[in-house]
């Protein structure tokens, strides 16, 4: 279901809604926030990446928000090099709360990952994150938040060993300092070729706990 739902500034954001299909209401898990990666490199909500893992949430009963930051497809604006879009982010998070089942993830790639963990500790949010290959610090992407900023939850980290824009060992010091878990893929890149069902896999395992996983 396409949707449009308002941010900062008279920004108006665009979303792709989707339910499990043959669930009744009742039935769902909750819903889940995905978040694109870089807008000036491409990135939207689109992704297959994105679209993996919005596939295997609602195999798993979830309903699932994509959506494009402010300058991206029908999204109004501009790009703010990972400033306002926390607050695109916390826009989607309020459209969840007036409209659909309750938030019970956050999930992100790349740029994403690091705006969606901003919005996390602003939020001081205990919703489980994940964020697929987020740079610790990069000119594209805004730095991760101070571990002193985050409230306690489950949170996980997934990078490819190779990844061409991440440091993988910087990353695995900020996930100590902050309780977080860190799969990293064996021989993968920053954009997992061959592995987006394995990545949409552990996304949605990391969000929803193993009981309410589909048999």
């Amino acid at each position: 279901m396409h949707r449009l739902t308002p941010s900062t500034g008279g920004i108006v954001l665009e979303l792709i809604v989707e339910e499990p299909p043959d669930r009744d209401a009742d039935e769902y898990a909750g819903s889940v926030i995905l978040c694109h990666p870089h807008p000036v490199q491409g990135g939207t909500m689109r992704h297959p990446i994105l679209g993996a893992i919005a596939k295997e949430a609602l195999a798993a009963r979830l309903v699932t928000v994509r959506f494009n930051f402010r300058g991206v497809g029908e999204s109004t604006g501009n790009h703010d090099d990972g400033i306002a879009e926390v607050s695109d982010v916390a826009a989607v998070a309020d459209f969840v709360e007036r409209e659909l089942p309750p938030l019970v993830g956050i999930a992100g790639w790349s740029f994403g990952a690091a705006v969606s963990l901003i919005w996390h500790a602003r939020s001081a949010s205990m919703v489980p994150y994940v964020g697929i290959a987020p740079p610790v610090s990069s000119p594209l992407s805004p730095a991760l938040p101070s571990p002193e900023g985050l409230v306690d939850a489950r949170r996980t980290f997934i990078v490819g060993e190779r990844d061409q824009f991440v440091d993988v060992d910087r990353l695995a010091v900020y996930a100590g300092t902050i309780g977080a878990d860190l799969s990293i893929y064996k021989g993968s890149d920053h954009f997992f070729v061959f592995k987006h069902e394995r990545l949409a896999s552990d996304v949605v395992a990391s969000i929803l706990p193993p009981q309410h996983l589909p048999a």
